[in-house]
C-alpha cells in the first residue's frame, strides 16, 4: 500500500492501523499521548499517518476524553500589536499540540469581572489565559480558584495568589529607561502613563518615579500625563506636555503606540526628534520599527511570555504542575528617538 487515500476519501485510524501494521489501540494510544509505548512503534504510527494524510478528530478525542481541546486567552489590551505579540505566542507553543486556541477580547475588566468562569464554561474551555488586566481582577481569580478551573496569568502586578504566572519586572524596566534619559543629560521628563485599569501603568509610573528620586529630581505633577494604551491617546497627552511653556525635553511614553503618537504630536509641532525633543516607549512592539525615527524602548519578551504561560496551562491540564512563576528578561533597546538634549 502506498501513497495517500484516494482524492475524496478521508484517511481513517483503520488506515493508519493497517500501514503501520499494528493495532487500532496502538494507533489510539500514540495520538492520545498516553504512556509505555515505545518509541520506535510511536515513530512508525505517526509516519503512516503522514504517508496517507491523517488527521486525528480532535472533537471526537474531546468526547471520548471529557476535553473539548479548546483553551481560551482573554484580552482587554488595545494595542494591536501586543496582542498579536500574545497569539503569536500561544500559537507557536501550540504547533503540534491537539488544543485549538480561542481569542476572547474585553473593553474593561470591570464589566468581565464575575463573567469569566460562565463564559469559560460556556464556551467549552479545558483552560484559560489571562492577560492584563483581567489577570488582577480579584473577583475573576477567586471565582476560578474556587471552581478548580485552569487558568495561567500573564504578566500580573499582584503575586498574591497561588496560581501560575508568567511576568516580568515592569517597575524596573522603568525605572532602567528613565535612568537612560537622566543619564543623557535630561532633568525635565515626562511620563505618559498606561490605562488606569491595567496595574502595568502603575508599576511603570512607580518605575519612573524611583528613577527620578534616586537623581534627585523633582517630579514636577505637570509632566505626568494620563494616556490609554493607545496612539490617538499618546497624541492628546504629548500635545498637553508640550504646549507647556516648561516643556519637557523628554517624553516617557508607558508603551509604544503611545510613543508614537506623541511623536505625531512632535512632529505637528515642529518639533524635531530627537534635536528638540527624545521618546522613548515601552514593548517593542513592531510599531517602534516601523516609525521614523526609530523608537528607543523596553523590550519586553511577549511573544515569549505568552508561550511560557501556553506550556504552563497544558502542564496543569494533564496535572504536571501547579503554580509557580516564571519572571522573564527585559532589554532597553536604545535607537534614534533619544538624544542628548538640544
Amino acid at each position: 500500500m502506498t501513497g495517500k487515500i484516494g482524492r475524496g476519501v478521508r484517511a481513517t485510524i483503520l488506515d493508519v492501523a493497517a500501514r503501520a501494521g499494528v493495532s487500532i489501540k496502538t494507533v489510539s494510544r500514540v495520538f492520545n499521548a498516553e504512556p509505555n509505548v515505545r518509541e520506535e512503534t510511536r515513530d512508525k504510527v505517526i509516519a503512516a499517518a503522514q504517508e496517507i494524510d491523517y488527521h486525528p478528530n480532535v472533537a471526537a478525542r474531546g468526547l471520548a476524553g471529557k476535553r473539548s481541546f479548546l483553551i481560551g486567552m482573554v484580552h482587554g489590551n488595545p494595542s494591536p500589536y501586543y496582542v498579536a505579540d500574545l497569539n503569536a505566542g500561544v500559537l507557536d507553543r501550540l504547533r503540534g499540540e491537539p488544543y485549538r486556541l480561542l481569542v476572547l477580547p474585553f473593553e474593561s475588566a470591570s464589566t468581565m469581572s464575575g463573567k469569566v468562569l460562565a463564559m469559560a464554561r460556556s464556551s467549552g474551555l479545558d483552560g484559560l489565559i489571562l492577560s492584563p488586566p483581567l489577570g488582577d481582577d480579584p473577583t475573576t481569580i477567586a471565582e476560578l480558584t474556587a471552581a478548580g478551573f485552569p487558568f495561567v496569568r500573564i504578566a500580573p502586578a499582584s503575586a498574591t495568589w497561588l496560581t501560575p504566572e508568567v511576568r516580568m519586572d515592569d517597575v524596573a524596566a522603568a525605572q532602567d529607561i528613565t535612568e537612560y534619559l537622566i543619564g543623557l543629560g535630561h532633568r525635565r521628563i515626562a511620563i505618559i502613563r498606561g490605562d488606569p485599569s491595567h496595574p502595568s501603568g502603575t508599576a511603570r509610573l512607580i518605575g519612573y518615579r524611583k528613577a527620578m528620586r534616586r537623581a534627585g529630581l523633582d517630579i514636577d505633577p505637570m509632566l505626568v500625563e494620563e494616556g490609554l494604551y493607545t496612539f490617538d491617546s499618546g497624541i492628546m497627552a504629548a500635545r498637553r506636555l508640550l504646549a507647556s511653556r516648561t516643556r519637557p525635553s523628554a517624553i516617557f511614553a508607558c508603551n509604544d503606540d503611545m510613543a508614537a503618537g506623541a511623536l505625531f504630536a512632535a512632529n505637528e509641532m515642529g518639533l524635531k526628534v530627537p534635536d528638540k525633543l527624545s521618546l522613548a516607549g515601552f514593548d517593542d512592539t513592531p510599531i517602534a520599527s516601523i516609525v521614523w525615527p526609530r523608537l528607543t524602548t523596553i523590550s519586553q519578551p511577549t511573544v515569549d511570555m505568552a508561550r511560557a504561560a501556553t506550556a504552563a496551562l497544558l502542564a496543569l491540564l494533564d496535572d504536571k504542575k501547579e503554580g509557580g512563576r516564571i519572571t522573564m528578561p527585559y532589554r532597553l533597546v536604545v535607537r534614534g528617538s533619544t538624544a542628548p538634549p538640544g
